[in-house]
């Protein structure tokens, strides 16, 4: 499903209209993305929950020259789906 199929769905199940639709939708994708590099958790009941998970520093090799090299540390964010949603 594209973003615009996504925006249609939404507009045909809630009422609205497209444009608000794609508003609210935009909306929506910015709170939790903001909450998310706030360092935040989302937890939706019945779907699932966002968070933010630290990943450690490890030794990986370049895949073209097989040569050592450092990943450092980052960020990730994760979802892990509601047990109710599938």
């Amino acid at each position: 499903m594209t973003k615009a199929e996504l925006i249609d769905a939404i507009a045909s199940q809630s009422g609205l209209t497209k444009a608000d639709s794609q508003k609210a939708l935009d909306a929506t994708v910015k709170a939790i993305s903001d909450l998310l590099k706030a360092g935040g958790n989302l937890q939706l009941v019945g779907f699932g929950t966002f968070s933010v998970e630290e990943r450690a520093a490890r030794e990986g090799r370049n895949p073209a020259t097989g040569e050592k090299m450092q990943i450092p540390a980052k960020k990730v964010a994760k979802w892990k789906p509601s047990k109710s949603l599938l």
